[in-house]
């Protein structure tokens, strides 16, 4: 399942998030990542939600959608035991248009990723849901 978080710039998108990743603990039974673009939000979340600040890894801070699935891919390989990936400020990490076909296809590749791997991603989005395409406002909260 996909899930997406919509708003502009200082509409709280990253507290839900943060919200969001810390009450699923009590409902996922497997192991959940929380990806953003800084150590900002670190301490916010619980010890037991492994944090990820993507800057770390040049190869795909401020990449392409198809280098972001890829990075997604290898946690999925790396652990079996994911039920939960949150990404935050996801336009700030994918340098890709929304309303691309290579986007159209990341969201097509990360829907058949969470049905084979029964995990979740929700990722927020910094655009109101009429900006984005339709592809994408489907899976919005």
């Amino acid at each position: 399942m996909i899930q997406v978080i919509l708003g502009g710039k200082g509409s709280g998108k990253t507290k839900r998030l943060i919200d969001l990743t810390n009450d699923a603990l009590k409902e996922e039974h497997g192991n959940i990542i929380f990806i953003d673009d800084d150590k900002r939000y670190m301490y916010d979340l619980r010890h037991e939600i492994r944090f990820v600040d993507a800057s770390e890894y040049p190869a795909v801070y401020k990449c392409g959608a198809h280098e972001f699935l890829g990075f997604l891919c290898g946690m999925l390989s790396a652990d079996f035991d994911l039920s939960l990936i949150a990404v935050d400020a996801f336009k700030k990490l994918v340098k890709t248009d929304l309303d691309s076909d290579e986007m159209r296809d990341f969201f097509e590749q990360l829907d058949k990723l969470s049905e084979a791997h029964h995990c979740r991603f929700v990722l927020s989005i910094s655009s109101a849901k009429e900006e984005v395409p339709e592809f994408i406002a489907r899976y919005a909260l």
